[in-house]
């Protein structure tokens, strides 16, 4: 059997024919219309001071038609060279053009449409077939007044996603959304057309604050010496409340996060989960202890601090219009963290501000809070921007995680040893429970003592929201912490509940259908679908007439995302496996095909593909595209492993070797290749060679039993009585209960 891939949440942002208007929260709600979209000049002429902060932001100036005013770079007949191409930046008629490759490969002249960003870089989107928008990977630095190219060593010639004008560059699918205001993708999947449309291009006020047509309304009906007494408005028509930390994160983090969005067109001060899936902490995106890998941006670093938990919002720090900092240096955090209590969080009093706390000459860069606390890392090459976990430096778990550091970062040319040296020897050893760090990064090894530490961190309440969940993520298949996981269905954050009803999708429907049941009516959307397709495989039958009611309404609103997001091929695998774990395998197979259509080294789906086909024992068609997936990236080691299982299972054994041969050496720590390539030497008749990966297998999980029999046995068959014996007497120190082992024992101590 082949290994399953993991269902992907890659969702993208679907469409809709009109903007939905939205209605108010509020005891009036009922009575009131809808809210739409206004004018953004309505806002400004009123709100002259935020007018004015918001007017310099880089909010203001987040896409515009390319004009003198809003383009940057030097189009004034410049060339830049990369990877053999030589592109050229001129201008025509009082336009902006580029000469650079297109996705035929040849050399042509693009216009340039719109200015997207402002600093410390600037991109150009050019307007190419079937309404799409992409943006030029030659950026110009704004800073020091020079092209350069964002993906530097990447080879990607035409036609490839991650050439300039590829699939994976799409700004309408990947960047217009947070660069402008009420932003539609409009994607036409059967025509693979773009009609992408939006109300402001730029983020402007609604954006935060929301469908303004119900406050301007309010604001005239007062400028004529009206009242709203008689039909309240809540916060004057507004639908954000922006007052409340937690709303407020809620608000900024609809752009300021990595996620996966949910809904066509989301309204600010919704539920966050109606419209958007966080990322969790997952390993490419956050280092194992939770601090910024990937572009991540902020928030869901920021939501892993004290300082969220304790309630602090975006604008303590920043300014809400401009969006910049509200005081310069260390006076930005002592605001709060200073001998003079803040009344606001009286907790954070201290002197921190001195040698004394951070060890530095006094104003040097050392003594910078955000130096330690905030490590900076580049992205796009010249955007350094600060981790908003505001964590302890802990140069300890580089030590022992292999993860980085405040204090080696600028301090290159010493260890992290040296540094955690410097550490104690200032503070002491500090007595500190665990790091959640240390247990994910124990769960991406596969090691055997995770489960049962994810199990507890799941249930430990003090524990950031986003990292309880990757840890149910991370039990997602797992035997382990299912109770946990069950109490978990019921937490108060609505990112706990949603991962928990996804970690229980292969529990029986005895538990499945009463845990997961009542969350197919939770009031947030991310939770409602989560428990649908985790309970989609189960037998219908299962579910009452209110129930089934329910899981066909939260099964749409899945399903209604996924298909409005098919320019990209996470949602077209989400599909194909709802749709084989469902008996529909015609629109399963025409799904993956899709996925791989719009990107063939797309793995997931080719795994899942060839799962399918082995599965219902079209072996050839499943060997074909494993092979076809090799053949464009031989060095991809989840293809060999699945194509060795598959050969495997074709008994095609000597071949099976090879391909699980060349696996475990490009997945040297997964122990499962290991073993599975033992038992293809030992049916081979290859005892050496078989022992060798099965030690290798055993060094990597010793706790794993099924590599503790199968060296038990592999010993049995040499002869090697004495070493057989050993091993069966550590499976049943392992599986105490485990009838086989028992038997395996005492047939050995008897001589068998």
């Amino acid at each position: 059997m082949l290994a399953a891939a993991a269902l992907s949440w890659l969702l993208t942002r679907p469409s809709a024919p009109e903007p939905p208007a939205a209605t108010p929260s509020g005891a009036a709600a009922t009575a009131l219309p809808p809210a739409r979209y206004v004018d953004n000049r309505q806002c400004l002429g009123c709100h002259q001071d935020a007018a004015q902060a918001w007017a310099a932001s880089h909010h203001a100036k987040a896409m515009a038609p390319a004009t003198e005013n809003s383009v940057r770079g030097d189009f004034n007949d410049t060339r830049f060279r990369h990877q053999g191409v030589t592109s050229r930046f001129f201008r025509r008629d009082g336009r902006f053009f580029v000469h650079t490759d297109g996705p035929d490969g040849r050399m042509a002249d693009f216009e340039v449409k719109y200015s997207f960003g402002h600093a410390p870089l600037q991109q150009y989107l050019i307007e190419t077939d079937g309404g799409r928008l992409q943006p030029l990977q030659i950026a110009w630095n704004t800073e020091k007044h020079e092209w350069f190219h964002l993906l530097p060593h990447e080879k990607a010639p035409p036609g490839d996603v991650l050439h300039w004008s590829g699939r994976y560059q799409t700004a309408n699918t990947m960047c217009i959304a947070c660069h402008t205001t009420g932003f539609e993708k409009r994607y036409d999947a059967a025509q693979d057309r773009f009609d992408s449309r939006w109300l402001e291009v730029n983020v402007s006020c609604q954006s935060c604050h929301g469908p303004g047509s119900l406050h301007v309304d309010w604001a005239d009906k007062k400028a004529r010496g009206g009242t709203d007494a008689t039909q309240p408005l809540p916060r004057h028509g507004l639908l954000a409340d922006l007052k409340t930390p937690q709303a407020q994160v809620a608000v900024c983090a609809a752009c300021h996060s990595r996620r996966s969005e949910l809904t066509a067109l989301p309204v600010p001060g919704e539920p966050h989960l109606d419209h958007y899936l966080p990322s969790l902490l997952r390993e490419g995106l956050y280092h194992a202890d939770g601090q910024q890998l990937d572009e991540v941006f902020v928030v869901g670093s920021y939501r892993q601090s004290k300082m969220y938990r304790m309630g602090v919002a975006c604008t303590a720090c920043h300014d809400p219009h401009s969006a910049k900092p509200k005081l310069p240096g260390n006076a930005l955090c002592t605001q709060c963290h200073d001998p003079k209590a803040n009344p606001a969080f009286p907790s954070a009093t201290g002197s921190f501000d001195t040698p004394q706390h951070h060890h530095h000459p006094a104003g040097s860069a050392g003594a910078q809070c955000t130096a330690c606390h905030m490590p900076a890392k580049n992205y796009m090459i010249v955007q350094p921007r600060p981790d908003h976990s505001m964590r302890i430096p802990r140069p300890d778990l580089s030590v022992s995680l292999g993860t980085p550091n405040a204090c080696n970062q600028c301090h290159g040319d010493k260890t992290a040893q040296w540094a955690a040296d410097a550490v104690t020897k200032w503070f002491g050893t500090p007595k500190r429970p665990p790091h959640y760090g240390e247990v994910l990064n124990a769960a991406r090894r596969g090691a055997p003592e995770a489960p049962q530490a994810l199990a507890a961190i799941v249930a430990d309440a003090a524990l950031p929201p986003n990292v309880r969940a990757t840890a149910l993520d991370h039990l997602r298949g797992s035997a382990a912490g299912v109770k946990e996981r069950v109490a978990a269905t019921t937490d108060a954050d609505a990112e706990v509940r949603a991962a928990a009803a996804a970690s229980l999708e292969d529990v029986g429907p005895s538990l499945a259908v009463p845990t997961l049941a009542p969350l197919l009516r939770d009031p947030v959307r991310a939770v409602r679908i989560a428990a649908a397709r985790s309970l989609a495989p189960l037998p219908h039958e299962q579910f009452d007439a209110p129930t089934r009611q329910a899981f066909d309404a939260a099964l749409a609103e899945y399903v209604a995302a996924q298909k409005m997001a098919l320019d990209m091929p996470g949602p077209n695998l989400n599909l194909g496996v709802l749709y084989a774990r469902t008996g529909r395998d015609v629109e399963a197979e025409s799904f993956y095909k899709a996925a791989l259509k719009i990107d063939p080294d797309f793995t997931p789906a080719r795994a899942n593909l060839a799962q399918f086909y082995a599965e219902r024992g079209r072996l050839p068609e499943a060997e074909r595209v494993l092979r076809d997936g090799l053949k464009r990236e031989p060095g991809i080691g989840e293809l060999q492993y699945s194509l060795g299982l598959l050969l495997a299972e074709a008994q095609r054994l000597p071949e099976a070797a090879d391909a699980l041969e060349r696996a475990s050496k490009l997945l040297p720590q997964r122990a499962r290749v290991h073993y599975n390539l033992g038992l293809a030497r030992q049916q081979l008749g290859q005892p050496k060679l078989a022992e060798a990966a099965l030690r290798r297998a055993r060094e990597l999980a010793p706790a794993d039993p099924g590599i503790v029999y199968a060296l038990a046995v592999l010993h049995a068959q040499q002869g090697r009585r004495a070493d057989a014996l050993r091993e069966a007497e550590a499976l049943q120190q392992l599986q105490p209960g485990n009838p086989q082992a028992a038997q395996l024992l005492q047939r050995l101590r008897a001589g068998g």
